[in-house]
């Protein structure tokens, strides 16, 4: 599969600060690519040097094989985690008057279509929900009909409705081939929507790989979680791994079928029990920390 965007020893420094630190990663066409990092990771500099907005200290970007021309920012479409609309206008005066800035734009009564925009176009900006604003914000970076599309932190702040809406418009349209770039603090996201994932941290790529592949090769088997109160017996005699976390036992084990059979063998209630498999989540914290980011 070819890549439509290579980044090669990327690097970008603020004074006596390295925001972004030799990163390498590249993107195949046609998937859902995930940026990850905690904050001050470097994740939105890295972007935005993509983006064409703001330039790298040192590095190339390359773009269908090519450096990028200036044609680049006509070819991509931005859904920017904050960006200020005129309130006066309606949805519909938005679409048009951002349609009149392409020479090739998208149909208006597809993109009103695909991103639910009927019931509200005639609702000034200024009017908008969380989630209505959003679809607005992604049918703006549709409108010039873009082969590589960004999104940066597209579900924050909205109710779990709109942010599964959100979802499957953006699952229509990789089906569609187009490429979109993520960026997102949501696991539960990366995981559902992208192909693939690189995590960075300290201004440097640290992981890059299938979801899939990153929890199997990060993480070791799965847990089952239960009430202390289950156990009628001295927790240093069970056949697990185990950890106390507050009044919850933890056991580790690599086939959870076998474990629960054990535990049935043992007469442990198990009326409360719970069972926690590997995610991306799992994989992000092992590899960049569980302590606060500022």
């Amino acid at each position: 599969m070819n890549h439509i965007l290579e980044v090669r020893k990327l690097s970008k420094v603020f004074g006596r600060n390295k925001a972004v630190n030799d990163a390498s990663f590249a993107v195949k066409d046609g998937i859902c690519f995930g940026l990850l990092g905690p904050n001050g990771a470097g994740k939105s500099t890295t972007m935005e040097i993509i983006e064409d907005i703001i330039a790298p200290s040192s590095g190339d970007i390359l773009y269908k094989g090519l450096p990028r021309k200036a044609s680049f920012r006509e070819e991509i479409g931005i859904q920017f985690q904050r960006t200020s609309l005129l309130n006066f206008l309606s949805v519909a005066e938005t679409l048009s008057s951002f349609q009149q800035l392409y020479q090739n734009p998208e149909d208006l009564d597809l993109l009103i279509e695909r991103c639910d925009l009927t019931p509200i176009l005639t609702r000034r900006n200024d009017q908008l929900s969380g989630g209505q604003l959003q679809r607005l914000m992604l049918a703006l970076a549709l409108i010039n009909r873009p082969h590589l599309v960004f999104l940066d932190e597209p579900s924050t702040g909205l109710d779990p409705q709109s942010r599964r809406n959100l979802w499957d418009i953006v699952l229509q349209i990789k089906a569609e081939g187009k490429t979109i770039i993520m960026t997102t603090h949501s696991m539960e996201e990366a995981e559902y929507l992208c192909d693939e994932v690189a995590i960075m941290d300290a201004g440097s790529i640290i992981a890059w790989d299938t979801p899939a592949r990153l929890i199997q090769s990060h993480c070791q088997g799965s847990s089952i979680l239960l009430p202390e109160a289950a156990f009628k017996m001295n927790l240093d005699d069970l056949p697990f791994q185990w950890k106390r976390r507050d009044k919850t036992i933890v056991l580790e084990t690599s086939q959870i079928h076998e474990g629960l059979n054990t535990l049935l063998q043992l007469n442990i209630d198990l009326t409360e029990l719970a069972v926690h498999t590997p995610n991306l989540e799992d994989v992000f914290l092992g590899l960049t920390g569980k302590g606060l980011r500022d």
